[in-house]
């Protein structure tokens, strides 16, 4: 039997019409030995009657299990009086089965298909993902992807971008995070390396005059893993010529706002707003604050500098900083959120976590005995204190100050959501640019600056001067795409002169020069021959559907996720490689101990 319709098609005007539809039982029921079965595929669900009555029928009844896959050929019927189902598409009808194919017989699945399945263990459902996938939740995910990355293609397309694939075997570059290796047989001792993007290839596109490059692009990174994170996952990666830094905001801006209204039908406004990665750290504690709310943290160096409490003098002498954050209305928190709080500080680097609750009109904490009233009259006036609040300080260099109060301003702001003092509307979207990164980092470990983004950022043009006297003061023409807490993407303004992209290389990053000729010497060699100025950006495409869709881990929109381990449930991968194969590549294996 061949299909003639999906099973959320038919409608009341399709009576008396002589149907196939296929797909999977979704439930069955029986009324009296007449089953109602309902039918379904990707699309949706219909309700078909099987009547004992009908000659053939009935002896297959034994065979039709939920999850097992039937056609059926039958008459659409109007639901009898009071049975019609508003909640269905197809709720006013049902097709009474004249035919019956059993295709395939399923097991008992060793999970429930609908949501209630997400309350059993991950590792179960990945172990059998195609049932997993059946369930109209995930069926929705994949879609809402696809939607997705068409929106984006339709939109490069109208900018004139052209989609090209780079290598996805490439060579390492030990800079970045941890790679995934891939040796070759061909060149006994030699290893390509899977790409963490396509940075050097698209740059390489801009010098051989494509001008406007992008492609839903395969990563890699060998990294520990968390919600956000995957061994494998997508950018949308774009790289153009001849731009600055608010042609790629504009360009950007409009990719979005087309995604949002094609997948969701929701109006983002433009332009969106920016801010420098000094104020974002200044005032939320993090270079990808959510917008959505308050809880600001602000700077009380002024009213300690010559404080008797020598914990937030000392700090402010040394050249740090005393910040502090009002969670208005938590003072009610319990001793165990108060030590979960503390114990997020403490994993930052802080020795405790200093704070004062206002209750009944009067200040309780361990450090307010050490405040003078002109201090506590001064902090109650820029904290704006009130009954019921609670104020939490952080004292230290300034940016641990400010990532340490950051973190805590996170967790602080869930507490007031769970207790209904605070909303965070999901379908509030603020975007935000945040942009005059540094451009390098100083590294205790290693005794050398590294570039905070890579090394092919552009300075910011009046700081190159810098680049010789303070490298840490330089900023680079680097920016990030926020929305709401989420890092969707980044991307800069490139360097395209070559005695530049060499000064960085080796004078401030300290790179030798038989390094960056084994490294980068095909880019230094190919900008010698006319490089455009280029830049781009890259996002995520599993973070943002995994925004659109409201979910909380892109494992969630990812058809064959990792788990936690790395690991592939429903394949069992990564296996163990045979000794042929070991011996074929030149390579051998050494665990350590505790696995061999």
């Amino acid at each position: 039997m061949k299909r003639t319709h999906h099973c959320s098609q038919l409608r009341a005007s399709d009576q008396g019409s002589t149907v196939t539809l296929c797909g999977w039982v979704d439930s069955v029921r029986d009324h009296g030995g007449i089953l109602f079965v309902d039918l379904r595929d990707r699309e949706g669900l219909t309700q078909i009657v099987l009547d004992p009555a009908n000659q053939g029928l009935e002896s297959q009844f034994g065979s039709i299990k939920p999850e097992s896959v039937i056609a059926v050929s039958g008459k659409v019927e109007a639901r009898f009086g009071g049975t019609a189902n508003a909640k269905l598409a197809t709720g006013e009808i049902e097709v009474h089965a004249s035919e019956l194919e059993i295709l395939n017989v399923s097991k008992t699945p060793p999970f429930p298909m609908d949501d209630s399945a997400d309350k059993v263990s991950e590792d179960l459902r990945m172990t059998h993902r195609y049932l997993d996938l059946r369930r109209a939740t995930n069926t929705k995910m994949l879609r809402m992807r696809h939607a997705t990355s068409r929106a984006i293609r339709n939109y490069m397309d109208d900018q004139a971008f052209i989609e090209i694939e780079t290598p996805m075997l490439f060579k390492s570059t030990p800079e970045g995070a941890r790679e995934f290796l891939v040796p070759s047989r061909m060149n006994p001792g030699a290893f390509y390396a899977l790409p963490q993007s396509p940075q050097q290839y698209k740059q390489m596109l801009m010098v051989g005059g494509v001008e406007r490059y992008y492609q839903l692009a395969r990563c890699f990174r060998d990294e520990d893993l968390r919600a956000d994170r995957q061994p494998e996952f997508t950018q949308v990666d774009i790289e153009l010529s001849f731009i600055d830094r608010e042609d790629m905001y504009e360009l950007i801006e409009g990719l979005m706002k087309r995604v949002w209204k094609d997948v969701i039908d929701v109006d983002i406004e433009t332009p969106f707003l920016r801010m420098s990665y000094y104020d974002a750290m200044n005032r939320f504690g993090v270079d990808k604050p959510d917008m959505r709310f308050g809880l600001e943290l602000v700077d009380c160096c002024e009213i300690f500098k010559a404080s008797s409490f020598k914990v937030f003098s000392g700090a402010i002498k040394s050249g740090g900083a005393v910040k502090a954050f009002n969670a208005k209305g938590l003072a009610d928190l319990t001793q165990g959120e108060l030590r979960s709080l503390e114990d997020s500080a403490k994993a930052l680097g802080a020795k405790g976590l200093a704070f004062i609750k206002c209750e009944g009109g009067e200040w309780k904490s361990p450090i307010v005995k050490f405040f003078s009233d002109e201090e506590k009259a001064a902090l109650s006036e820029l904290l704006q204190i009130e009954d019921g609040d609670i104020v939490f300080f952080a004292a230290s260099e300034w940016e641990r100050a400010c990532t340490i109060l950051g973190r805590v301003r996170l967790d602080a702001a869930q507490l007031l959501v769970k207790r209904g003092k605070l909303t965070i509307d999901p379908n509030d979207y603020k975007f935000l640019w945040v942009i005059e990164f540094p451009l390098m980092l100083f590294d205790e470990d290693e005794g050398r600056f590294v570039s905070s983004h890579h090394p092919f950022t552009s300075p910011v043009p009046e700081d190159i001067p810098l680049l010789d006297s303070d490298p840490k003061a330089v900023r680079g023409q680097h920016y990030d795409l926020v929305l709401n807490g989420v890092e969707l993407g980044g991307g800069s303004i490139r360097i395209h002169q070559p005695a530049l992209q060499k000064k960085v290389f080796e004078d401030v990053l300290k790179i030798p020069a038989d390094v960056v000729e084994s490294r980068f010497g095909y880019m230094l060699k190919a900008f010698e021959y006319g490089a455009p100025p280029h830049g781009g950006i890259a996002f995520g495409l599993d973070r943002m559907v995994t925004i659109l869709t409201q979910r909380t881990s892109i494992r969630d929109v990812i058809a064959f996720p990792k788990n936690q381990k790395g690991q592939e449930m429903m394949t069992a991968s990564p296996g163990i490689a045979t000794e042929k194969q070991l011996r074929d590549l030149h390579i051998k294996a050494v665990l350590p101990k505790k696995e061999s």
